[in-house]
C-alpha cells in the first residue's frame, strides 16, 4: 500500500487489510478510523468494511474510507475464497471454536475417499441454513445476541453458490478444504453439513479468507504496517 496524503482518505481510499485473529471487522474499521483521525489530524471521516469476517477467522477484509464508502456494496457482492480447517467427530453450538463442544460422534469410519465424495455434494447452488451464532437479523435483533442469551432462534435457509470445493489435506479427524463461494456463504455451516453427510459431526477450527473477487490476501497489509505508513505522512 503506497503512502497517501490526508485528503486522499477523505476523497476515498480502498484498503486491503489482513485481519488478525480475534478481531472483529468493526475492530479493524474502528482502529483505522481512530488512527486516521489521530495521526493525520482528520476531524471526521467515514470508514466502513465490505463484508464481515468472523473474529476467529483471519485474512482479507476490504476497508473503504471517505467517498469510497459508496463502493462498499459492489465489493460485498463479489465472490469469496477461503482455506478452512474442519474437525470431524464433534459439534459446537456456534459451528466453530467460539463455543465448547456439545456433542461427539464416531469418526474412525471416515476415509479420504468418503470425504472426497462428500465434498461433491456441496458444489453448485445450495440451500444453506445459517448458524444460530450469526449476524443475521431476526425481529430486528442479531441472531447471535439472542442465541447467547439462550433464546430460540429460527433462521431460514439461504440460497448460496459454491463454485469450487477441494480437499487439501486429511489427517483424521481433521481436514483442510479450499472453498470458492458466493457472498452469504457460511463456512461454519458447511463444516457442520460435511460432518452430517459423513454420518458424524463437524465444526470449524480455522478459517482464512484468501480472496474477495480479484483481490487476494497477498495484496493486503497488516493493521500495524498501515499505522506505521500513515505516521510517515
Amino acid at each position: 500500500m503506497e503512502s497517501r496524503r490526508p485528503e486522499t482518505y477523505l476523497d476515498g481510499a480502498v484498503l486491503f487489510i489482513d485481519k488478525p485473529l480475534t478481531w472483529t471487522s468493526f475492530d479493524v474499521v474502528n482502529k483505522i478510523r481512530k488512527s486516521l483521525r489521530h495521526y493525520l489530524g482528520i476531524q471526521k471521516i467515514k470508514v466502513g468494511h465490505a463484508g464481515t469476517l468472523d473474529p476467529l477467522a483471519t485474512g482479507l477484509v476490504i476497508i473503504c474510507t471517505g467517498k469510497a464508502t459508496k463502493q462498499i456494496m459492489q465489493y460485498q457482492d463479489l465472490d469469496k475464497a477461503y482455506d478452512a480447517q474442519v474437525r470431524l467427530g464433534s459439534t459446537t453450538p456456534s459451528f466453530d471454536l467460539e463455543t465448547e463442544v456439545d456433542e461427539t460422534f464416531p469418526w474412525e469410519h471416515i476415509t479420504q475417499e468418503m470425504v472426497s465424495m462428500s465434498l461433491k455434494q456441496f458444489t453448485g447452488e445450495l440451500q444453506q441454513l445459517p448458524p444460530l451464532y450469526s449476524a443475521k437479523r431476526v425481529d430486528g435483533k442479531r441472531a447471535y445476541e439472542m442465541a447467547r442469551k439462550g433464546k430460540t432462534v429460527e433462521l431460514k435457509p439461504q440460497q448460496i453458490t459454491i463454485n469450487h470445493l477441494e480437499l487439501l489435506s486429511f489427517t483424521p479427524p481433521d481436514l483442510t478444504i479450499q472453498v470458492e463461494c458466493s457472498k452469504g456463504t457460511y463456512i461454519r455451516s458447511l463444516a457442520r453439513d460435511i460432518g452430517i453427510s459423513l454420518k458424524s459431526g463437524g465444526h470449524l477450527t480455522g478459517l482464512r479468507r484468501t480472496r474477495i473477487g480479484p483481490h487476494r490476501v497477498d495484496q493486503a497489509i497488516s493493521i500495524e504496517n498501515f499505522i506505521e505508513k500513515i505516521k510517515l505522512l
